[in-house]
């Protein structure tokens, strides 16, 4: 177990790996080369041959804990973190679960993520308010990323809508970054889900939230501008996280997936990059 803070782990991969690049592990084993369509273990062994292609690539994985849980495949997903810690304990894990309960049932996910899947951090959702999430600041070398401005459509149905009641009448969205920026970030753990299709609003929450780690899901096949993205949301004090699935663990559906996964990687890491 690493004996960093999330924080540090962070900043170790981008000074080893020099890159804004999250590759997120969402295994769909309908979209499987066929050589792994009859094996038992076949998300495990995808998922780290997508780790062992890409860990010097990436700042960080973002396996997300539904795909696997869909398929009864939780026991993989424990290995392949064992396995990540392993080639790459320098890359910090953020367990995509998006968690939001009351506080009794929030401290058995809390255990589920950093105890049982030994995730480096999580996402979680904050409608419920601080005492939703704070069992997990109890974990304090964790990291929790708390949705904000999410790229669906349908986030417009919440986080646009404005408070009356605040002082300035902010969006939903934009108070949320302001209670991570300050109030509830009692450890210096939180950062903030922003969706990648929605770039001025990306640097609407780093006006609000200019330290906090930005994990910013859309870039690739949801869409998102790769250039307009990093230009709204990097800045010498916050990290950010761009996340990319999809395009990096299917661009191959051959033998040799492994390989186009990690083309793919260098591709959008440089692109990443050369926007800064």
């Amino acid at each position: 177990m690493s004996t960093l803070t999330f924080m540090q782990m962070l900043e170790k991969a981008q000074t080893k790996n020099q890159s804004m690049l999250c590759v997120g592990l969402d295994p769909e084993p309908s979209k499987f080369p066929k050589s792994f369509q009859n094996s038992s273990d076949s998300i495990f062994e995808f998922c780290a041959r997508i780790v062992d292609a890409t860990h010097d690539l990436v700042l960080a994985f973002k396996p997300q804990i539904a795909y696997f849980a869909a398929h009864k495949a939780e026991d993989q997903l424990e290995r392949l973190v064992q396995h990540i810690k392993t080639v790459a304990p320098h890359i910090p894990i953020i367990m995509d679960a998006k968690r939001g309960d009351i506080g009794a049932t929030s401290a058995q996910y809390a255990v589920e993520a950093f105890e049982r899947y030994q995730a480096d951090a999580v996402t979680l959702s904050p409608f419920m308010g601080f005492d939703s999430i704070e069992p997990y600041l109890k974990y304090e070398n964790k990291g929790i990323f708390l949705l904000c401005r999410t790229s669906n459509k349908g986030g417009d149905d919440f986080q646009n809508l404005r408070l009356a009641d605040k002082p300035g009448n902010p969006k939903l969205y934009e108070y949320i970054a302001e209670l991570a920026q300050h109030k509830w970030n009692t450890n210096g753990q939180l950062g903030l889900v922003v969706g990648a299709t929605y770039p001025q609003e990306i640097a609407r929450v780093r006006a609000i939230a200019p330290s906090l780690p930005l994990l910013i899901p859309g870039v690739g096949a949801q869409g998102g501008d790769a250039r307009a993205t990093v230009q709204a949301g990097k800045t010498a004090l916050g990290h950010v996280l761009i996340n990319s699935s999809r395009a990096i663990l299917y661009a191959s559906s051959g033998s040799e997936f492994d390989a186009s996964a990690r083309a793919a990687a260098i591709q959008t890491r440089d692109l990443l990059n050369a926007a800064c």
